[in-house]
């Protein structure tokens, strides 16, 4: 059956928005070379994959900080520990422009990959890194955002205060773990531009090239809707990535797009938490893991 819920997510007007008929919610994930690595460590020899991937600090993140400037918003970093560690004065730079940073893990390795335990480490070693720079994250996304059924409970008993990696709402709401409330802000793969930019030869992270004009009638047509119905537009984008100069172009009219539209308030990952754990009418839920019947499902 089906997780029972209290409040009424159907409200015409729910406080979390604060009059908003969407919220847009910018976030970028400052990977540097944690995909790669993540894929085997045999890439670090790869001259050219580590340098596709320093892209993202040298220059991919410069260029979208100052195009954010231009427009005065605050977004949501997502930095996995060894970036920080790798490159500490771009990380620096993120928080000394007035955004959020946020924990992404130690190396970008997929949770559903690791034991509890490789999992846990991954928490509290990135969340040292970050510590180092005197960041103090309130947030967390897992790397790809595969998240385990331990995922929320662990972000939690660490004290973190929001997550987003699941998938199955387009409005925030409370998860109830053992530790307290983790708000979480759901995202989508229709809004990140890994499946519209990211290509790779070796290793194998993304095999396409999409123009931006592209990956725009997707978002617009995704923020229109948020509008319609009341949601969250939470745009996933990495540096290395949306940083290139076109993209970055169309970054900057998509922001104009949405500061047109008028009915639509941007906010940082936690400037949201605080928002729907204010909202008494936001939904409420236990996670419960799916349990598969191996009789009926009995390839692993």
């Amino acid at each position: 059956m089906p997780q029972s819920t209290t409040g009424s997510i159907d409200s015409p007007s729910p406080q979390w928005r604060g009059g908003a008929a969407a919220i847009a919610m910018l976030t970028f994930a400052v990977d540097g070379e944690t995909p790669v690595l993540a894929a085997g460590r045999r890439y670090a020899q790869h001259a050219m994959a580590m340098s596709h991937q320093a892209y993202d600090a040298r220059r991919g993140l410069p260029r979208l900080l100052g195009i954010l400037a231009e427009f005065d918003i605050s977004a949501t970093f997502f930095v996995p520990g060894l970036c920080a560690e790798r490159w500490p004065h771009a990380i620096s730079a993120i928080v000394e422009a007035g955004h959020e940073v946020a924990h992404h893990s130690y190396s970008h390795r997929p949770s559903t990959e690791l034991t509890p335990a490789e999992e846990r480490w991954e928490f509290e070693r990135g969340l040292e890194a970050l510590h180092a720079l005197d960041i103090h994250p309130v947030g967390y996304r897992s790397p790809m955002w595969a998240a385990t059924w331990n995922s929320a409970e662990t972000a939690t008993s660490i004290g973190l205060g929001y997550d987003t990696s699941l998938m199955d709402d387009d409005r925030p709401y409370i998860i109830e773990t053992t530790a307290g409330p983790l708000v979480e802000l759901p995202p989508h793969w229709s809004l990140d531009d890994w499946e519209q930019y990211a290509y790779l030869n070796e290793p194998r992270i993304g095999n396409i090239i999409e123009p931006p004009e592209k990956a725009m009638q997707l978002w617009l047509a995704e923020l229109d809707g948020m509008r319609e119905f009341g949601g969250l537009f939470q745009l996933t984008m990495h540096s290395f990535l949306s940083g290139r100069p076109g993209r970055a172009r169309a970054l900057r009219t998509l922001i104009e797009t949405i500061l047109e539209r008028g009915d639509v308030a941007f906010r940082t990952g936690a400037q949201l938490r605080e928002a729907v754990l204010a909202d008494p009418g936001v939904e409420r839920r236990k996670l419960e893991p799916v349990v598969a019947d191996p009789h009926t499902y009995p390839n692993w």
